[in-house]
């Protein structure tokens, strides 16, 4: 099983920027369609974003398309959450997770592996 551990969350602005990072150990990361989910106090965990395992065709929840861009460095076994723009109602805690030569489905459940998720907060 692989092993995930998120970096990069913090305290921003609304309006602003933040890079997430999924490091991987154990595995290559290259055979898992990976996954960004969230989940802020007293809700879901939701979707965010995914990339498939050999396509690499993104796919993106409406509340945050054309302002997130999921990524992957097979080299660096590394999968990255670019959040532009942000809003007060993207604060949550960001968990990636993944799924070996999966589909990347916006299912949690289908994910195989979780990090232990990093802090996102965006101020008003």
């Amino acid at each position: 099983q692989v092993q995930l551990v998120e970096s990069g969350g913090g305290l921003v602005q609304a309006g602003g920027s933040l890079r997430l990072s999924c490091a991987a150990s154990g595995r290559t990361l290259s055979s898992y369609a990976m996954g960004w989910f969230r989940q802020a106090p007293g809700k879901e965990r939701e979707f965010v974003a995914s990339i498939r395992w050999r396509a690499s065709n993104t796919y993106y929840a409406d509340s945050v398309k054309g302002r997130f861009t999921i990524s992957r460095d097979n080299a660096k076994n590394t999968v990255l959450l670019q959040m532009n723009s942000l809003k007060p109602e993207d604060t949550a805690v960001y968990y990636c997770a993944a799924d070996y030569r999966g589909p990347g489905t916006v299912v949690a459940a289908s994910y195989d592996s979780w990090g232990q998720g990093t802090q996102v907060t965006v101020s008003s």
